[in-house]
């Protein structure tokens, strides 16, 4: 079995370079076979972002452009965001850390296996220490709640998603909220769920123009 490399002590940079060459899901994996493909590991980072979005794993459009969101999921969580291409992709602005860094593949069903097990322990913590000045962190999906939220493995993803006035009410630094996969597989959840759009989207929207002005500012004032 291959070793997992050790992320540096460095800085974002080393680290996001050492992640990029990391093959541990193909050559070494600790959970499952093999990734039947050339791993891709993908993320969007740098030290002055404000936004994280925790995603589960890049899907396969992104696998082969090398860019997360890279599909019609994109479209819509930047619908979310009330965000545009540009602004989504600046990583001064928003960073993009997936709970997977490649695209695990299809299960029987085709729909996308969960994120590989071994990013996370030896890639998310080097490169969250590195995120100083994160003010909101969106959860998005099961596994990057858990990670986030310490959400146990018995709370359905719609009672995490409800309870986010609550999560948003914290007084902890980066605030937290929780929001649904923005696949079409969501399409019927959304419509089941009809305060998600009606209540959560709005103040999101707010914080994440704010969030993006004060960024602005900053730079201008530099």
């Amino acid at each position: 079995m291959a070793k997992a490399p050790m992320p540096a002590s460095g800085e974002l940079e080393v680290v996001i370079g050492q992640l990029r060459a990391c093959r541990i899901c193909r050559d070494g994996p600790r959970y499952g076979p093999p990734l039947p493909h050339e791993p891709r590991p993908i993320i969007q980072a740098d030290a002055r972002a404000r936004i994280l979005i925790a995603s589960q794993a890049p899907g396969n459009r992104a696998h082969l452009r090398g860019l997360p969101f890279h599909d019609p999921s994109g479209v819509r969580l930047r619908d979310w965001l009330g965000l545009d291409e540009a602004q989504f992709y600046n990583p001064a602005r928003i960073a993009i850390v997936p709970m997977g860094h490649c695209f695990p593949g299809y299960d029987a069903k085709g729909g996308d296996l969960p994120p590989r097990r071994e990013c996370e322990p030896v890639w998310r913590k080097a490169v969250l220490d590195r995120l100083p000045r994160l003010a909101l962190i969106l959860a998005i999906g099961i596994h990057a709640q858990r990670y986030h939220l310490g959400r146990s493995r018995g709370a359905s993803l719609t009672e995490t998603v409800r309870n986010w006035r609550a999560l948003h009410q914290r007084p902890e630094n980066p605030r937290i909220l929780p929001l649904p996969h923005p696949s079409w597989r969501n399409n019927a959840w959304l419509r089941k769920n009809p305060w998600f759009e009606a209540e959560l989207l709005p103040i999101l929207r707010e914080d994440v123009a704010a969030l993006m002005t004060d960024a602005a500012r900053e730079e201008e004032n530099r």
